[in-house]
Parts: structure tokens; C-alpha cells; sequence
């Protein structure tokens, strides 16, 4: 990953937690996540279409500059491996921006289809959590399409509760401080 990131911002590392093997998005994982974006039904809630290699490659590219070009926002971007196989099986990504002594996290994450009802979302999730508390992350939310109940399942077991802010048709979930 180029190291371009603000002072103040927390680095990409790579991290681990009983089942599972988080790395740094790379090019190189496009191929391994076209499979498991594969299916449609993904994105029947969340509307789009799943992405090609090629499309995941040039995505992946652009996210190795982990932040906006103006600095406001820095990306992490993590692909969720099993350890047992090392198989993928999703990603978890969090959008930073400071705020006072410390940042806020928007948090996302996305299970292949195959590998839902595991808990893997949130072990992944809560991995990463975890690892941003430790870098003064002092601000946790989400935002879960409506109607996407695994998705608010997950929110729901990582702490956070719901709140009335509706944002392009997605409800905000926050972790209290």
C-alpha cells in the first residue's frame, strides 16, 4: 500500500481473529473477490450488479491511495480471509474522518453468499473495531439499507443501535461512545 496517509490518520495493518485473516486490499485480490461478489443476490437489496475482475482491479488500484484528494477522507479497505483455507470471503471497509482529538468511523461490510450465517461479518467487523479503538476511533456508525435484516442483525451484534437518520434510503446505525 502507498503511504500517503495524513498525519493523525491510523495505517493499514494486517489483521487476524480466531477464524479469520484480514489483508490490505490489492490488485491482486480482485480475482479471489470476483467470485465472491458474484452472486446477484447480493445486491438485491442494495441494487447494482456484480462487479468483473477487471472492474475490481481498477477499484482496487484506486484504493491503494487510502484517502480523498482533498484529505477530508481515508479509506480502509480490508479482503476477509478464512484461515482454515484461505479462502475469501468478503470485505470490511471504514471510512475515516477526524474529528476533535480523535476520528469516526463509517463502517461497511459484505459476506459472499455462501458464506453468510457464519458470523463472519461480524468477527471481521469487530476485528477492525477493535483495531481502530486502539487508534483513537472515538466515533463508530453505519449505514444499512432498509430492509436488509442480516445487515442490521450484524450492526445490532456489533453494539450499535438505530437511529431516525435516513441517508439515500439507509438508515444510520451508531456505536454509543
Amino acid at each position: 500500500m502507498v503511504d500517503v496517509v495524513p498525519e493523525g490518520w491510523p495505517h493499514q495493518a494486517f489483521l487476524a481473529s480466531d477464524r479469520l485473516r484480514l489483508e490490505p486490499v490489492e490488485v491482486a485480490h480482485a480475482e479471489a473477490m470476483e467470485q465472491v461478489l458474484a452472486d446477484p443476490v447480493l445486491y438485491e437489496v442494495i441494487g447494482g450488479e456484480p462487479p468483473t475482475a477487471p472492474q475490481l482491479r481498477e477499484r482496487y488500484g484506486r484504493w491503494q491511495t487510502p484517502r480523498s484528494a482533498d484529505g477530508a477522507e481515508g479509506w480502509l479497505n480490508w479482503i476477509v480471509f478464512r484461515a482454515e483455507d484461505d479462502a475469501a470471503v468478503g470485505t470490511v471497509q471504514a471510512t475515516i474522518t477526524l474529528v476533535g482529538q480523535g476520528a469516526r468511523a463509517e463502517l461497511a461490510w459484505v459476506v459472499g453468499s455462501s458464506f453468510q450465517r457464519r458470523g463472519f461479518a461480524v468477527e471481521a467487523t469487530g476485528r477492525v473495531i477493535r483495531w481502530l479503538a486502539d487508534h483513537d476511533v472515538v466515533t463508530l456508525c453505519a449505514h444499512v439499507a432498509r430492509g436488509h435484516t442480516a445487515s442490521e442483525r450484524v450492526a445490532a451484534k456489533l453494539g450499535m443501535v438505530p437511529t431516525d437518520v435516513v441517508v439515500d434510503g439507509e438508515r444510520r446505525w451508531i456505536a454509543p461512545e
